[in-house]
Formats: structure tokens, C-alpha cells, sequence
């Protein structure tokens, strides 16, 4: 049985003051985070992590909707007033299937850094989870927009393992991403898109690969660009001081407050939670 929260008063009484709630397989969305701290200052955040789950670039659409599902009951109990998928594969898999079963807004960050993209360059290189790269989502999204493009992807099935292990800086990582930039860097880009919310993490190595030409399109500022003017539009942009972020994932609290404190600055308090039994509840 749903216990209310605070959230759930504020929601219920102040619609402008409800939260935003953000999700991703693991730490990756904390990007996503990390730009409503610096554009959206005023709102209050739910981050959800899946991190029992995690990789979700190697799942099943199958998978990843039943994922989903259930993170979005979690946090529609919450009584979060709109939802940003801070992962690429969710994106990509099952975002226009949610959109149409839930009653707030929810944002993928694909049509968001697409568009960054596709304004930007002309050869662009996409890295990306196995099941981002498979769905084609980016491709498709940059071709709409400028046809004229051309559009190469990459599939890094061993990143996200790695940036959730806090293995960026390993000498084993940087011979992958050598990997996996060589033939982009072949073809010549001009721009590259982190098709994933987790790649950010590894900036400074990626761009001591990369020519120094090359424009790196990061989807978490964009996403969150596009959630502000949302805000807007529905006139419910929190103007009041926020409550403390609130951080839930399902797998280990301990290993994510400590990622998080790397990430973020400081150490999150981190609850674990079941979502699966949201749906049941």
C-alpha cells in the first residue's frame, strides 16, 4: 500500500511546487540532474536508479517498457507533475508507448539532443547502448531535421559497465573507447552525440581522442532546455525554494550514495525501493 510523502501533500496542495521526477538504469541520469540544478533551480527533484536492473542497453523492448511501466506508477504515486527519461534506451524503446498511458508530461532526451545535432553538423557520429544504436532512434530523429546529414553509429555495449564500476580512468577503458571512436574518427565527424545519458561521465577521456574540431552534443542540456519551456507553457514552474532532492534505486543505496558524491559533489541519502510493487499497490 502507497504511504504519502511530503511530495504528495505538496503535490496535492501546490501543483507548481511538485517535483520533477527523472530516471535512468543507474547514475548516468545524474547528468540529467545536474543540469536542473544549474537551469531549473527552483525544482524539486525525484531521481529514481535502476540499478538492480542496469544495463538497460542490452535488454529487450520487452523489457525495457515493463521497466518503465513501473518507475513511472512509482513515481506517479510520488505525485511527480512531469518525468524526464535521463536514458537514451528508455528513449528510444519505449517513450511514445508511456506517453500515451500516463496523465503528466514525460521528455526523452533523443528528439532533444537530435536536434542539437542536427543544427550543429553535417557528419555526425552517434555512441550509443546496443539498443539505441539497434533502434536507429537518433539516425532517424537527425535525418528528419536535416536531411542532408549523414549519420554514423556506434555501439558501446562496455561503457555503461564501466562508468557504474568507477573504471573511467582505467587504462583498459581508454583502449575501448579507442575502439569504438576509430571509425567515426574515420569518417571525419564533426560532431558526436553522447547517445547515452551515462557518457558525459567520460568527457575527458573522449575528447583526448577526438580531433579537437569535433562538437560534443550532450543531450542532458537539452533535454532539460526543452523541460523548462515546458514549464512554461503549462504554467508550472516552481517559484519557491526546492525540497531536497530525493534519490531511490533499486539495487545497492550504499554504492550509489558513493558514485553520487563523485558526481554530484555531495553524498546523497539514497533509499532502495521496490517498483515493481508499485503496480501491484
Amino acid at each position: 500500500m502507497h504511504s504519502p510523502s511530503i511530495f504528495d501533500t505538496i503535490s496535492s496542495q501546490r501543483p507548481q511546487r511538485a517535483p520533477i521526477g527523472v530516471f535512468d538504469s543507474g547514475v548516468g541520469g545524474l547528468t540529467v540532474l545536474r543540469q536542473i540544478y544549474q537551469q531549473l533551480p527552483n525544482e524539486s527533484i525525484i531521481y529514481v536508479g535502476d540499478t538492480a536492473r542496469l544495463p538497460y542497453g542490452i535488454r529487450s523492448q520487452l523489457e525495457i517498457l515493463q521497466f518503465v511501466r513501473e518507475i513511472l506508477h512509482w513515481m506517479q504515486q510520488q505525485g511527480v507533475k512531469m518525468a524526464i527519461m535521463a536514458c537514451n534506451t528508455s528513449s528510444a524503446l519505449a517513450l511514445d508507448i508511456v506517453q500515451q498511458e500516463f496523465n503528466f508530461p514525460i521528455l526523452g532526451v533523443i528528439l532533444p539532443g537530435a536536434t542539437a545535432a542536427a543544427q550543429q553538423g553535417r557528419r555526425i557520429g552517434v555512441i550509443a547502448t546496443p539498443a539505441t544504436a539497434q533502434s536507429n532512434a537518433y539516425r532517424q530523429a537527425i535525418l528528419a531535421i536535416q536531411p542532408n546529414a549523414q549519420v554514423w553509429q556506434v555501439s558501446c555495449p562496455e561503457f555503461v559497465p564501466l562508468i557504474e564500476q568507477n573504471r573511467i580512468h582505467d587504462p583498459y577503458t581508454t583502449e575501448i573507447a579507442k575502439t569504438y571512436l576509430e571509425p567515426l574518427i574515420e569518417k571525419e565527424i564533426d560532431t558526436l552525440v553522447y547517445g547515452c545519458t551515462h557518457y558525459p561521465l567520460m568527457s575527458p577521456v573522449l575528447r583526448s581522442l577526438l580531433p579537437p574540431q569535433v562538437k560534443l552534443i550532450d543531450p542532458a542540456v537539452h533535454v532539460v532546455a526543452t523541460c523548462s519551456q515546458e514549464l512554461d507553457i503549462l504554467g508550472a514552474k516552481n517559484i519557491h525554494p526546492p525540497m531536497p532532492t530525493r534519490f531511490a534505486v533499486s539495487g545497492c543505496p550504499r554504492q550509489f550514495s558513493q558514485s553520487g558524491l563523485q558526481w554530484l559533489g555531495y553524498t546523497p541519502m539514497v533509499e532502495q525501493v521496490c517498483f515493481a510493487e508499485a503496480v501491484l499497490s
